[in-house]
């Protein structure tokens, strides 16, 4: 497994998806558990400063899943948000987790329920609310 490049993160979503982290049922653990580690890791700044080239919450974004040669484009959301978000995939899917706080460019082997692998890269970024100078999204 190569190193995972460095995060940013929303501190607003930081909060929120801590509080997600510890509200997770059983069957969201592992998922929870590898987003724990992220936020962990990540560097947590204000809302105002965070680039416009950073995968946040509610970005609408393109990524190629490496492993599956598949390239997609999907809405970051919390759960709450996938029954209104027609393109949402939330952050708390194992694929969603592996998104926050990735740079355009940034590639990252994401562990899975199974046991597998999967290798995200980020494309690009259709839509980011910081960018759009919406910081309480």
């Amino acid at each position: 497994m190569s190193p995972r490049p460095p995060i940013i993160i929303n501190r607003l979503d930081a909060e929120r998806l801590q509080r997600l982290i510890d509200e997770a049922s059983d069957k969201d653990l592992f998922v929870a558990e590898a987003l724990e580690e992220e936020l962990e890791r990540g560097e947590v700044v204000d809302p105002e400063e965070i680039p416009e080239d950073v995968v946040s919450m509610n970005s609408r974004i393109q990524f190629t899943d490496l492993t599956r040669n598949r390239q997609m484009i999907r809405t970051l959301v919390y759960p709450h948000a996938l029954a209104t978000t027609e393109d949402g995939i939330s952050v708390m899917a194992p694929v969603g987790a592996g998104l926050i706080g990735l740079r355009i460019g940034d590639v990252i082997d994401w562990p899975l329920p199974d046991g597998h692998e999967v290798q995200l890269r980020v494309d690009a970024i259709f839509w980011q609310p910081e960018r759009e100078k919406q910081f309480h999204r």
